[in-house]
């Protein structure tokens, strides 16, 4: 019987030392992790933005993705909300309500956890350009009462409950953004008329596959000159393949902006005004990041041939870029056209 009372005895005393060291611990919190995606800042801060794309990388909703979700009509920006209810007990039910954003920059929210547990924490998005990409530091803070603290006591702390689980959405969040950004489409548009017109250009030489980072060192160069001498475009820069030999690979081309009338360029400049007469083209549409302009071009040599047509090699070959990098940073939104000049067999 007395070593019964000193069982009492002993566990009465660890209780109560329990108690006391979990009623001294801090009941404030603050977890972070910081990772560094290689994505520009604008898709990264787009994608977090909307709830509507936390399904695809929330290391929570991962777990049962049976769980019910429920959005607001806008699910963007300040006052957007989502709440989930799932019978997975480390999913539970809540809800998170975007408190503040501000683009590029910073989102600023509140979750809510009504079941296993009820309580609220604040949760904080930082998005800082770096060289590499897109710097994201995910952040929760708050309060705990004393059930949480004992919880969290004998469970290794909440910045070991809650961050493994945020590094792993950073993970998560990192590859889905990198599968994004790669999906491209190529459509064949057919037969049409180019218009053609003034335009001025700057014809350069190199390897074939050198051509993309020369054709973005020539762009920017015409751009500029034209917005020195304020002159009137009237299109979407374009490029002009002269000559393309596989065979050594090396290319011949023009970058070019078209303009409403004639123009003439300083000779400083290294700049040219051209012509293009209206020609009878295969036009094809790629959306997506350029490194994909091979696809595009077998698919509109693949139409030439069931079609019963050839490319007329006497006239340059024309893509035009209608949407410019710098207004849109996620290459999957990217658009290229290219005219296949061509003639009936």
């Amino acid at each position: 019987m007395k070593a019964l009372k000193y069982i009492v005895l002993l566990l009465l005393i660890l209780t109560i030392g329990a108690a006391i060291y979990v009623a001294t611990l801090d009941n404030k919190y603050e977890v972070y992790r910081t990772k560094i995606i290689n994505a520009p800042i604008e898709v990264v801060y787009d994608n977090v933005n909307d709830y509507k794309n936390w399904p695809s990388w929330s290391p929570w909703l991962e777990r049962d993705t049976l769980a019910t979700l429920t959005f607001s009509d806008i699910s963007f920006g300040k006052d957007a909300f989502y709440t989930w209810e799932s019978e997975n007990q480390q999913v539970g039910e809540g809800s998170m309500t975007t408190i503040e954003s501000v683009s590029f920059r910073s989102i600023e929210q509140k979750i809510k956890v009504v079941k296993p547990w009820e309580g609220e924490s604040n949760v904080s998005w930082s998005f800082k350009p770096v060289k590499e990409g897109t710097e994201v530091t995910w952040s929760m803070k708050g309060e705990m009462g004393f059930g949480e603290k004992a919880y969290m006591a004998f469970s290794g702390g909440m910045d070991n409950m809650v961050g493994p689980e945020y590094e792993k959405g950073l993970e998560k969040l990192d590859a889905v953004l990198q599968e994004n950004m790669k999906k491209f489409s190529v459509n064949v548009n057919g037969l049409t008329t180019h218009g053609g017109g003034y335009y001025i250009y700057r014809t350069g030489s190199c390897k074939i596959d050198e051509y993309p980072a020369k054709k973005n060192e020539l762009m920017p160069q015409i751009d500029m000159y034209v917005d020195q001498n304020k002159i009137s475009t009237a299109g979407a820069a374009f490029s002009l393949y002269h000559k393309v030999d596989t065979e050594n690979n090396a290319v011949i081309f023009s970058c070019a902006i078209p303009v409403s009338e004639k123009v003439i360029t300083d000779v400083a400049s290294g700049l040219q005004t051209g012509m293009l007469k209206p020609f009878e083209a295969v036009k094809v549409t790629l959306n997506g990041n350029y490194s994909n302009i091979e696809a595009a071009w077998t698919e509109g040599l693949k139409f030439l041939k069931e079609n019963d047509l050839e490319e007329v090699h006497t006239l340059p070959a024309l893509e035009a870029y209608p949407t410019n990098p710098i207004l849109v940073p996620n290459p999957a939104d990217w658009v290229t056209e290219i005219y296949i000049p061509v003639r009936r067999k």
